[in-house]
């Protein structure tokens, strides 16, 4: 997946791997039409394809796993939602569930604007679903999103998805990463192998299907095309040196009502200002999971937690080595804050919540008597709706 020099096995990446000349080497390269003989065409070195045309077998499975891995890290499928009606009538639901929140009251921000400058709908699946199972079905039931899932992931896929509409005078994000290495801090993501850098990207597949057609001007998504390939980026996105030069290197790509595109989550890529004066922006986000991205048990591990909290207390008390109580944290608490509901759960302080393992951690340094971690634990869960 990486073309820039990696850590020996085991090893660690640091700020001090953030080489922008790096990123330049994988990043500044010709785009070669023929690198994807199927496409229809590249524009601004990005494959875009007629969605009509994909079939699914092994040779267009390979050229779109090359694209994503190896070449710029996107594709656009032009027409993928090629009935605009099926469209029109998810569209029409996807407003009733903002117009449901915004009557409740509620103002759901996302990872980079605050609540209330645009639309977002979490879990928008789940909603879509339960509102009309009829659109839901006919949508989903899309070939060219399932083709496209399965070259990448295989079988047994997990399909997430969230509304986000972005209104006239929206700004633009930052450049980011994605889901999973991506919403974590700098330094809890050099805390992982560097292998795990690598393995993050290929459990994960990022796409959006644009509701509305989106001009450049009303700002769909800017991508920076093979900094996929780039091995330390998940350290070095929010770096202003490497932010600077995503902003004078970014493509960007109008998109019509039924296109869908889809791209590495490790692609650098973020939002664009929507500078039009009437287009509402809306497009699905649709984040595909890996079949392998959970355990193999069941654990309740909120019962785990309160049976051995107050031994945690009792050792700590007593002088107990701080990396005893972590590895016995990490052994029973829940260590990662998704999956979640941002309704409910929304990040705090970063793009993630705190984790079970968080609150056990600051409950610990602070000598909460276990009834009231008891209390937050039972808190946190219902907010993550278990």
């Amino acid at each position: 997946m990486s073309a820039t020099p990696v850590p020996a096995p085991g090893a660690r990446f640091s700020a001090r791997d953030c080489d922008l000349d790096a990123l330049r080497a994988l990043v500044e390269r010709p785009a070669d039409p023929a690198d994807h003989p199927r496409a229809d065409a590249v524009e601004q070195g990005v494959p875009v394809y007629e969605a009509g045309r994909l079939r699914d077998d092994a040779g267009w499975a390979a050229e779109l796993v090359h694209a994503l891995a190896d070449g710029p890290g996107i594709v656009v499928l032009r027409g993928a939602f090629p009935d605009p009606a099926v469209v029109d009538r998810a569209t029409a639901v996807f407003d009733a569930l903002i117009d449901a929140q915004r009557a409740s009251g509620a103002a759901a921000g996302d990872h980079f604007a605050a609540p209330g400058a645009n639309d977002r709908v979490w879990n928008a699946l789940e909603k879509a679903a339960l509102h009309d199972p009829e659109t839901f079905a006919e949508y989903y039931a899309n070939d060219a999103l399932a083709l496209v899932s399965r070259a990448w992931l295989g079988p047994g896929y997990q399909v997430t998805s969230q509304i986000n509409v972005v209104n006239p005078g929206g700004a633009a994000q930052s450049p980011h990463r994605d889901y999973h290495l991506g919403f974590l801090s700098d330094e809890a993501a050099a805390a992982y192998p560097a292998h795990v850098h690598r393995l993050s990207p290929v459990l994960t597949l990022q796409g959006a299907v644009a509701h509305r057609d989106m001009p450049v001007e009303s700002g769909p998504t800017m991508y920076l095309p093979h900094s996929q390939k780039y091995a330390p980026g998940y350290l070095a996105w929010r770096r202003p040196e490497f932010r600077a030069y995503f902003e004078a290197r970014h493509v960007q790509l109008p998109l019509a009502k039924g296109d869908a595109v889809f791209f590495s989550p490790a692609l650098f890529h973020a939002a664009g200002a929507n500078r039009s004066a009437d287009v509402r922006r809306m497009a699905n986000l649709l984040q595909i999971s890996s079949a392998f991205g959970r355990a193999m048990e069941s654990v309740d591990r909120e019962a785990v937690v309160n049976a051995v909290y107050p031994v945690l207390l009792e050792r700590r008390a007593g002088g107990a080595d701080e990396r005893w109580l972590e590895n016995v944290v990490a052994a029973s608490a829940e260590g990662y804050p998704f999956p979640t509901d941002l309704d409910r759960d929304p990040p705090v302080g970063g793009l993630a919540p705190p984790s079970q393992a968080d609150l056990v951690r600051r409950a610990l340094g602070e000598g909460r008597p276990p009834e009231v971690l008891r209390g937050e634990l039972r808190a946190a869960g219902a907010r993550r709706g278990r």
